[in-house]
């Protein structure tokens, strides 16, 4: 799987295929080709490329070798006349119309939604069928939490640090969330697998500290409530975004609609970027013009 610069969607598909379709996924390492001319064995691997533009030298070049290797290639991509979409064998177009913003979020959205039918397609499976149809309504409530997000995110305009705890499906949105914070608002955001932030980075805990947490319904709770609590011990300041009221209660909490595990990162998502604006806006900045962005980021 090719992904873009940092790779949050392919992340999530490496979880989601691996978890419910069995599939043995891993993200490309895309300077190993562009860099060092060390090419991969692809030729029996499906090898899937990522990229809002579709215009990264770096992913359309993963994309050139692994079909010269005859590996079967898809291109997911919203520009459907793009480099990318052109070399690969397959298009899969997100059709989300025209990416506006420079920190591009509705493509993310629409990025892991493609990923999830995947998904759903190859188990062939009515009941996944059935929750994807379901899906519209429960983002529609996730964009409902904007209000209350915006007061929350008005709340630490004074926060320039803060550390992202997820884990198995979430850490792509705990990845992507982090992002969204440091190209919008200049905070400088770090994000961590739970089960990682134990073995050293909690040294990092202090009062006041700010942590953003995502601990949804399914086998990673019980560990996330865990950490949860213990940071809460160590007095950092705790938002979380959860399904679960209780684990809400923590701290800071976002009561996200109750969707299967395997879809919970599209809806919790939303109320994570829209945090990022609110507190980019809390903070006065622009945020149609972040600094030291450019629309379509080029990489070799």
């Amino acid at each position: 799987m090719a992904p873009p610069i940092t790779p949050r969607a392919a992340l999530y598909g490496q979880y989601i295929l691996g978890a419910r379709n069995r599939l043995l996924v891993a993200p490309a390492a895309p300077s190993l080709v562009s860099l060092y001319g060390a090419v991969p064995r692809l030729r029996n691997a499906l090898v899937l490329g990522i990229s809002q533009s579709g215009r990264s030298p770096d992913v359309v070049g993963v994309i050139e070798e692994s079909r010269r290797q005859g590996a079967l290639t898809a291109a997911i991509t919203n520009d459907p006349s793009s480099e990318l979409a052109l070399a690969a064998d397959h298009l899969i177009a997100l059709e989300a119309g025209p990416e506006l913003a420079v920190a591009a979020t509705k493509t993310y959205l629409a990025e892991i939604a493609v990923l999830a039918m995947l998904s759903a397609a190859l188990s062939g499976d009515e009941a996944s069928e059935e929750q994807l149809r379901a899906l519209p309504a429960a983002l529609r409530a996730s964009l409902e939490t904007e209000a209350e997000v915006a007061k929350l995110a008005q709340a630490r305009a004074g926060d320039g640090e803060c550390a992202i705890l997820a884990r198995g499906f979430h850490y792509a949105t705990a990845r992507e969330w982090a992002l969204k914070l440091k190209e919008l608002a200049y905070v400088f955001a770090d994000p961590y697998s739970a089960a990682d932030f134990q073995h050293g980075p909690i040294a990092l805990v202090h009062p006041g500290l700010s942590v953003l947490g995502v601990a949804t319904t399914g086998p990673a709770l019980s560990g996330m409530t865990e950490i949860l609590n213990r940071v809460r011990e160590g007095r950092a300041r705790l938002l979380v975004l959860s399904d679960d009221a209780a684990v809400c209660r923590l701290g800071d909490g976002v009561l996200l609609p109750n969707v299967p595990e395997w879809l919970s990162p599209l809806v919790a998502i939303i109320p994570a970027q829209l945090f990022a604006y609110h507190l980019a806006r809390a903070r006065g900045l622009d945020t149609e013009a972040p600094r030291n962005i450019s629309k379509v980021t080029r990489t070799l």
